[in-house]
């Protein structure tokens, strides 16, 4: 989401740009939109890491001999 909703119609229609017009100059910003989207790769990065971690774990586990 946070990779593609800085740059979608929802960004620039939402309930707290249309009521706070502060937040709308902020929120248009592209260097704000760029940090979310940032942010948003970032937190897929991880995801995938830790993917691979536990997928690495299972890998391991099936493959070391039976205890017994």
């Amino acid at each position: 989401m946070l990779l593609v909703t800085p740059w979608s119609e929802f960004w620039d229609h939402n309930y707290f740009a249309s009521t706070l017009p502060a937040v709308r100059v902020v929120l248009q910003n592209n260097f704000v939109r760029g940090a979310v989207t940032g942010i948003g790769a970032l937190t897929v990065l991880a995801g995938l890491a830790e993917l691979g971690v536990v997928l690495a774990g299972r890998r391991e586990a099936d493959q070391s001999p039976p205890i017994g």
